[in-house]
């Protein structure tokens, strides 16, 4: 065939036309179903995370030992098994407290004072290195705090009660790459008041002998 002839017929041919197409919008279209994936993985595991913060909280709000003559008794066993139980219902593969960290504060009212809101206590595990976005153990024993949570929205306790208010980070860990998330952390909180008539003087010790390890915030580590 000449060459002229060819030129022609090859101008002409549509043989290959939607293959050509096709490699043209496949990477587009790849683009936007691994985008989808990761998005949907992200929204999955942010709920995941609302439901341990909800999960601490509630059973931090539920724990102690209940005494029909008096106020119930909380002791530091009892916040471990919250702690350790959530770690559970999070499942192996969330590895909460690996790439995680949990923040248990006891929002109260200032002894002696009517409204005056402060952090009685904190608790935390987890090895993710983050402090507290909502204040620290014993602040606004001296001035008061607005209460605990995004500014605007403060949970506050009432007098002789105590809300047990529970903030969660975690380091989101993507499905298939970074590059189709924005998220490098993500966060949840939750506030539960304590069910029963609890005594809010202190945490106790079960056996003062041989005390249990507080999950004290200044140590980052799993279970």
């Amino acid at each position: 065939m000449r060459p002229r002839a060819f030129l022609s017929r090859l101008s002409r041919s549509r043989v290959g036309a939607a293959v050509t197409e096709f490699a043209l919008a496949a990477p587009l279209l790849m683009m936007a179903g691994l985008w989808g994936v990761e998005s949907a993985h992200r929204a999955v595991m942010q709920m995941r995370l609302s439901q341990v913060a909800v999960l601490i909280a509630d059973n931090a709000s539920r724990v102690g030992e209940n005494s029909l003559l008096g106020e119930s008794k909380l002791y530091e066993r009892d916040i471990n098994d919250v702690l350790y139980g959530a770690h559970v219902q999070a499942g192996r593969n969330f590895d909460l407290y690996t790439h995680g960290r949990v923040i248990l504060s006891s929002l109260e009212v200032v002894p002696d004072t009517e409204d005056q809101q402060y952090i009685h206590w904190q608790r935390c595990q987890g090895e993710l290195v983050h402090a507290s976005s909502y204040g620290n153990a014993g602040d606004g024993m001296a001035s008061g705090i607005d209460g605990m949570g995004p500014p605007g929205e403060e949970i506050l306790a009432f007098k002789g009660e105590a809300v047990m208010f529970v903030e969660v980070v975690y380091e989101y860990q993507p499905l298939i790459s970074t590059a189709f998330t924005h998220a490098d952390k993500l966060h949840a909180t939750a506030a539960f008041n304590v069910r029963d008539n609890r005594d809010l003087s202190q945490i106790y010790q079960r056996d003062p002998a041989n005390p249990d390890t507080a999950a004290d915030c200044n140590v980052y580590n799993g279970v």
